[in-house]
């Protein structure tokens, strides 16, 4: 590792394994190369430095071979952007020559995708690595690899190099791109190879990707986050918000939209404040769906969005109807004024409900969906039940619900979790209760009305029925010829259930005409 490297912030680390109880890494590391962990204070850090914005990226030719003849499999957990860092890497992958393969047991390079949000996901993460112990036995030169958010963390790091010797490598969120040369270390090395970026990662366009099918595709427009909700670890594992350039994304849809897809969403942790660090032009997300509606596309999503930086010029666009989707999933978290500033949310009660009165009064016909977070630091179940209340005035058709976790890292993580686990589980019953409801209601409203539906293949539960999604986002199974998945349908809707609706198949849709 040079010495510029160094000060970027780059860890580059070839771990020995012959300690499993040594608690001073430091120890058993080559010479050659300066342990230096994940750094939550170096993440924590907002540094000024211009971003690098990479157009130019190419894999460097001596790599090309060296996945021939070998398979690699791909776990992935969490959020779509993991999803969509899944299709960079097997894109890489399959750039190097490797192939995929469903089957673990045979897998030559095998990689965990992990999420940090909450500890459930760290945990069965580890049970994973845990299971794999057995394949690296069976076949040394199998390499295993741990990336994604939970690889960003110090303590996650140090708890694989102590206990988890048949990891062959770590890597980050910020240097996916650089797969190959790590690819390359693990396998000339007898060590574990680790290479993390606690600095701020640069925009890398022109990464391969393999998408998963080829309906629908998701479109990273933003990296990163700079809202440090307390309870949230994503802002230090995905680093400060930095965004793609408008007409670099617009030339990835026009693509998509040549190749057929039906359906792209714009991703990022908070795409809402996507072009607030484009400093030589005034360019937000409305602008950017304005462009997008011009091309040929029948749908565009849009996720994740907070309250905070969702604009009248957003609102504005999204009425205007064309391609954007009249669905929008909208954040609350709580309902109370005192929780939500705990949470860091830098909104009021009566901020989101004026927000959302705007959205209603330019679409009357929006559907509105939500997450929300129980049983937080201190909560009362009088700031519980505000929480109901609000999700009654909204109207919500839909909602994930969670309990707290305490993530290691986080303001949150310094607070007493006092909410009695019996109590959270209590509460988020009732708030279930309320969701389905409310959704039940919601679908009963479609019996006997026509839909829309990307139909996306056959259900999970049955073969013989085909399924997909209206531009609500609401789930239709139906019968029909097995030759109309990966278009959009017209549907009847003959049954409404809690979170599904049953229709009965009426023909092709006509196409919706875009002005390119």
């Amino acid at each position: 590792m040079n010495e510029e490297q160094r000060k970027a912030g780059t860890i580059d680390v070839l771990a020995q394994r012959d300690s499993k109880e040594e608690k001073d890494y430091s120890k058993y590391f080559n010479f050659e190369h300066v342990y230096q962990p994940p750094s939550l204070k170096d993440a924590k850090k907002r540094g000024k430095e211009a971003v690098q914005y990479n157009r130019d990226f190419q894999i460097d030719e001596k790599y090309r071979g060296m996945g021939k003849g070998r398979t690699f499999l791909i776990k992935t957990y969490g959020c779509q952007m993991n999803a969509h860092d899944t299709e960079v890497m097997a894109g890489i992958l399959t750039a190097l020559g490797y192939t995929p393969t469903e089957d673990v047991n045979t897998a030559d390079v095998i990689l965990l995708n992990t999420c940090a949000i909450r500890e459930n996901a760290e945990n069965k993460v580890f049970g994973e690595i845990g299971n794999l112990k057995h394949i690296k036995q069976e076949r040394p030169d199998c390499l295993i690899g741990v990336c994604g958010c939970m690889s960003q963390e110090e303590s996650v790091v140090n708890k694989i190099l102590k206990s988890y010797q048949n990891v062959d490598m770590i890597f980050g969120t910020h240097n996916i791109h650089r797969l190959p040369q790590i690819l390359e270390e693990a396998y000339l090395s007898k060590a574990m190879v680790v290479e993390v970026w606690s600095k701020e990662g640069d925009v890398i366009e022109n990464l391969p990707k393999v998408r998963q099918g080829r309906i629908k595709a998701w479109v990273n427009i933003m990296y990163g986050c700079d809202k440090f909700c307390t309870y949230c670890i994503v802002p230090f594992t995905r680093g400060k918000e930095r965004s793609r350039r408008p007409e670099d994304i617009i030339e990835e849809v026009r693509d998509l939209a040549r190749q057929g897809y039906q359906e792209i969403t714009l991703l990022g942790q908070n795409v809402n404040s996507y072009g607030k660090d484009l400093e030589d032009i005034e360019y937000g997300l409305g602008d950017l769906m304005a462009d997008i509606s011009k091309i040929d596309i029948p749908r565009v999503r849009f996720t994740t969005s907070h309250p905070w930086d969702f604009t009248d010029r957003m609102i504005e666009v999204i009425a205007e109807g064309g391609n954007i989707v009249p669905h929008i999933h909208l954040p609350v978290q709580s309902g109370n004024d005192q929780v939500l500033k705990i949470m860091g949310r830098k909104y009021t009660r009566e901020n989101y409900l004026d927000l959302v009165a705007r959205i209603k009064a330019a679409m009357p016909d929006v559907a509105l969906t939500t997450d929300i977070i129980v049983g937080y630091p201190n909560e009362t179940e009088e700031q519980f039940e505000e929480t109901l209340s609000l999700y009654e005035e909204v109207g919500f058709e839909h909602a994930y619900t969670y309990l707290y976790s305490q993530r290691d890292g986080t303001p949150a993580a310094k607070m007493k979790d006092n909410v009695p686990t019996e109590v959270k589980k209590e509460r988020l019953q009732r708030l279930n209760r309320l969701v389905g409801e409310y959704s039940s209601r919601a679908l009963k409203a479609y019996e006997g009305e026509t839909v829309r539906v990307l139909c996306e293949g056959a259900s999970k539960k049955d073969d013989e029925v085909l399924a997909g999604y209206t531009e609500k986002n609401k789930l239709v199974n139906f019968r029909a010829p097995k030759s109309v998945i990966g278009k959009i349908v017209d549907v009847k809707i003959v049954e409404a259930k809690q979170y599904s609706l049953n229709g009965e198949f009426i023909g092709v849709s006509e196409p919706m005409m875009v002005t390119v």
